[in-house]
């Protein structure tokens, strides 16, 4: 019983549209309906500017980071762990509160492997921003994050975490299909054109 409370709660505050949020209490807008018509954090400094969007980001890291840290309080036990983040990115992706819709999981990810396997998360975020800063483009940075992310919690002996890391690369390809489409016809929005 404790567990379908843990991952219960970790859904719940998934599926909170801090972006959303962000978008109509401070610009009176409605982020879904511009730029990707996501509510995540890029989406949010696209539309609302960058100061918005890094409280954006650091609320969707947290609703990963939190139920995992308080639930590792409970037991460690690497597949309820492994269940409680899993719950906490799929509501970001599958929010109750937006008819089960949302955004594409990369910060909620983040924070989930913040608390479970920060080396390699620093290895993984090191990879996201080289490739941004390279190519310009948000949405390869976190494709690679997406790709490198299993790899790096095999190296440095989160073994445990690599089936959880396996299931969040598929999940950030799918959430990222469109920008996919859009990086392969050449009309993604890169941050490095004005």
């Amino acid at each position: 019983m404790l567990w379908i409370f843990w991952l219960v709660f970790a859904y719940f505050l998934g599926s909170i549209p801090f972006g959303l949020f962000i978008g109509k209490i401070c610009h009176g807008i409605d982020i879904r309906n511009d730029g990707s018509k996501s509510t995540g954090a890029t989406n949010v400094a696209r539309l609302c500017g960058f100061k918005y969007g890094v409280a954006a980001l650091i609320l969707d890291l947290g609703k990963g980071f939190v139920p995992v840290i308080m639930a590792s309080q409970y037991s460690h036990n690497w597949m309820f762990l492994s269940l409680v983040a899993a719950a906490a990115v799929l509501g970001h992706v599958f929010s109750m509160f937006l008819d089960m819709k949302g955004g594409k999981a990369v910060a909620t990810s983040v924070g989930v492997f913040l608390a479970l396997a920060p080396a390699a998360l620093i290895y993984s975020v090191i990879c996201l921003f080289a490739v941004i800063f390279l190519s310009g483009f948000v949405s390869m940075g976190s494709l690679t994050f997406a790709i490198v992310l299993p790899i790096f919690c095999l190296f440095t002996g989160k073994v445990g975490m690599v089936p959880l890391a396996c299931g969040i690369t598929l999940l950030l390809f799918w959430t990222h299909r469109a920008n996919i489409q859009r990086l392969a016809k050449g009309e993604e929005i890169s941050w490095k054109k004005k």
